[in-house]
């Protein structure tokens, strides 16, 4: 065997590997969602599926615990839940240490010997996150709806959510006359390793820029948007697809993606879901950015944040719509103060 044609098999093999871990086995199920004939079906992959399910399963529950003054009248420093008696207050605290750090225990967040101290960044930022969950569980009912949202929902057992993103500083770029490539033609993960600007989450989850692809009027009166923000938009969607483990018709309608009144209740709680997805990042993790040591910053010196992801993971429903936070009525109180830490 010539040398050229062993270097050519070896290509080909890997190129084989390559396809066989991109694209799903069959048998690939189908759900129809829609009209006949409109292509509103969803497919997705059994086997995905059950290890989603086996992956969305939640930690044992501890009993409810009511028992004692406020906790505030007995511990120092309680900024958050000092209203919550001294029984529901522990157990809500075993809970997060399950939650966020069941390995590293309660010295994850304090300092066991003084355990008011704040001298750990850790608990000033999980101070900051009971604060959103709360904020979440009781502004954002319009797309966490009654489930509620608790640390595991994002953390699943892991001190840091196994799903975030830092702003992409993107590949080495030319300078002098080379053309920028807008973000462009540089396939990632994010965007279903297609061509689309590599990060959708800046303009949309951060910053409020319209979404828009198709113009509701004839042009030029009606659409000003630039295909650049259409080649946004389309990354956005694809990461919304990854997120939930849906196609685009969970929540349009493929005969007119832009008409609402076609469209499915999904879209609206999606709508909410972004709105949402902003307020999180800009009043509640962008401010903690000077807190952060520099080995938790991204490339460009920034925090994480959190997308659709975060708590999907996959998921149409975080967790399937298991209904965690239903057990811990503390973590549904009243909205977070929006000073920072």
């Amino acid at each position: 065997m010539s040398f050229r044609l062993s270097i050519a098999l070896a290509l080909i093999a890997v190129f084989g590997v390559g396809l066989a871990l991109t694209f799903d086995h069959p048998p690939i199920e189908t759900l129809q969602r829609g009209y006949r004939g409109l292509a509103m079906v969803e497919n997705y992959n059994p086997e995905r599926l059950a290890a989603a399910q086996a992956a969305s399963k939640i930690p044992a529950t501890l009993p409810p615990l009511h028992a004692g003054p406020p906790a505030s009248t007995v511990y120092k420093n309680v900024k958050v839940l000092g209203d919550v008696d001294v029984g529901e207050f522990t157990r809500v605290m075993a809970s997060i240490t399950t939650w966020v750090a069941p390995q590293q225990g309660c010295a994850y967040c304090h300092d066991t010997n003084n355990m008011a101290s704040d001298a750990l960044y850790t608990k000033v930022v999980a101070r900051r996150m009971i604060e959103m969950v709360r904020h979440v569980n009781s502004d954002w009912k319009t797309h966490v709806a009654a489930t509620g949202v608790t640390c595991y929902t994002c953390h699943r057992g892991q001190p840091v959510p196994p799903v975030v993103w830092f702003t992409d500083p993107g590949p080495p770029q030319a300078s002098g006359v080379a053309e920028t490539h807008t973000g462009k033609n540089m396939p990632a993960p994010q965007v279903g390793m297609t061509s689309l600007p590599y990060d959708p989450f800046t303009p949309f989850l951060e910053q409020a820029n319209e979404i828009r692809v198709e113009a509701s009027t004839a042009l030029p009166a009606g659409d000003r948007q630039s295909i650049k923000q259409t080649e946004w938009t389309y990354g956005l969607m694809m990461h919304f697809s990854q997120a939930l483990g849906v196609n685009c018709t969970y929540c349009h309608n493929s005969r007119s993606f832009r008409d609402w009144d076609q469209s499915t209740p999904q879209r609206v709680t999606a709508w909410y879901g972004i709105r949402m997805a902003r307020d999180l990042n800009t009043k509640y993790l962008d401010p903690l950015k000077p807190v952060f040591p520099a080995s938790r910053l991204g490339p460009t010196g920034d925090n994480a944040k959190v997308n659709c992801a975060t708590c999907h993971q996959g998921v149409y429903k975080p967790l399937f719509g298991t209904s965690l936070a239903a057990s811990f009525p503390e973590l549904t109180g009243a909205a977070a103060p929006a000073a920072k830490p």
